[in-house]
């Protein structure tokens, strides 16, 4: 069945991880790759690989860049991927064997995430779905992140795909930063819908950061991975750390405002403008005041 999937790769100053990536991927008669201005490297990088076409589009959220990364795909499947990927090789000779049934439009992956190009006991990257129809999968977004929307029965692999970014850790600050902003957002806004424990959990700030560094230490068994367990553990800390400190203050934040509105409305000058249609603006309170004088 390989010969009937083309590989689909997002790309944006990957070049500590795109070669590491392509390796598996000989196979592939045509990689689509979407670059959304990369600046270290990264397109030189591409360009040495023969097999890959490289289409340029500005970045504005991931669900948008995938799909348009589909718009440009012909073959019958295709193989989502991050560009901090690495496809094993029994997850390759499974993808060669499948025959999917007609009812069947997608397959999901699971994850063996390293640390510091070490291979972790276990990890909290939830198993994807990463191999598809075309034209029966379309991305949207889902908090910070993007989410893949299959129109028919996805199933389970048995093989693993490995997760090795190896970029430097400020750029992995920065992203952090970016996605706790969207991420507050999206589960504030969410709060009144039924969300899953880890996202309750989130929402109550400050327990999030304690409870997954003891996850992931202890029942992922990060303790018994050295450094690059402890190194991934602290990183899931920092991460719900930062998602804690955004939603806490954004909470503050309304407060603030709900007691500023609430300050305005108890104000008679300010009530008075309100009943007259209209509320005070520059010059308005002598106004009224010279009104209230003149009866």
């Amino acid at each position: 069945m390989l010969d009937e999937i083309t590989p689909l790769i997002l790309t944006y100053n990957e070049a500590p991880n795109i070669n590491r990536t392509l390796a598996p991927l000989s196979w592939a008669r045509r990689i689509v790759v979407v670059d959304s201005g990369s600046a270290d490297g990264t397109v030189e990088i591409l360009k040495q690989h023969p097999k890959v076409e490289t289409f340029h589009h500005p970045f504005r959220e991931f669900a948008e860049q995938w799909n348009f990364g589909l718009d440009l795909i012909a073959s019958p499947w295709v193989l989502s991927l991050d560009a901090d990927y690495e496809v094993s090789q029994p997850l390759l000779d499974e993808l060669q064997r499948l025959r999917p049934p007609a009812t069947v439009c997608g397959y999901r992956a699971r994850f063996i995430y390293r640390s510091l190009g070490r291979s972790l006991r276990g990890s909290l990257y939830p198993p994807r779905t990463v191999l598809f129809r075309n034209g029966k999968a379309r991305y949207r977004m889902d908090g910070h992140t993007q989410r893949v929307v299959v129109e028919g029965a996805v199933l389970p692999l048995s093989g693993v795909i490995y997760h090795d970014d190896r970029k430097p850790l400020s750029r992995w600050l920065s992203s952090q930063q970016r996605y706790a902003r969207e991420e507050a957002e999206h589960l504030l806004a969410r709060k009144g819908e039924s969300l899953g424990f880890a996202d309750r959990l989130r929402l109550l700030s400050w327990p999030a950061p304690a409870a997954v560094f003891l996850y992931t230490l202890f029942i992922k068994r990060g303790l018994f991975d050295g450094w690059p367990g402890w190194h991934y553990t602290l990183q899931r800390l920092l991460a719900e750390g930062l998602l804690a400190l955004e939603i806490a203050d954004r909470r503050v934040l309304a407060q603030q405002a709900k007691a500023k509105r609430t300050r305005a409305g108890n104000d008679p000058l300010e009530r008075a403008g309100r009943e007259e249609g209209f509320p005070l603006g520059p010059g308005r309170e002598e106004g009224l005041l010279r009104e209230k004088d003149s009866f």
